[in-house]
């Protein structure tokens, strides 16, 4: 009898929320930045013939409007490819 309270207690009956999708947002946001931190590094180099208007959002809307940019175009866009790793490699380490 004692051992039914204490189960109830520790919310042993209580389904946890799944962290799943969360973690595939986290993921995919991530992914989204390193495409474009590469996409505009390439722009900035090259042109960048595929998918040019949703890959280098950041280097093409972004990027002129902050004007301490000016000159680090290419580092910002390696340090957002870079941030976007950071943010893949922490949605991979949630745990669910």
């Amino acid at each position: 009898m004692g051992e039914r309270h204490t189960a109830a207690r520790s919310g042993a009956g209580r389904r946890v929320p799944s962290v799943w999708p969360m973690r595939k947002a986290i993921q995919f946001l991530g992914l989204v930045l390193v495409l474009q931190g590469v996409s505009g590094a390439i722009d900035h180099v090259a042109v960048q013939p595929f998918m040019g208007v949703v890959l280098n959002f950041f280097n093409r809307v972004v990027i002129p409007r902050l004007d301490f940019l000016t000159g680090y175009e290419l580092y910002a866009n390696l340090i957002l490819a870079a941030f976007g790793a950071v943010v893949v490699a922490a949605g991979t380490a949630i745990r669910s």
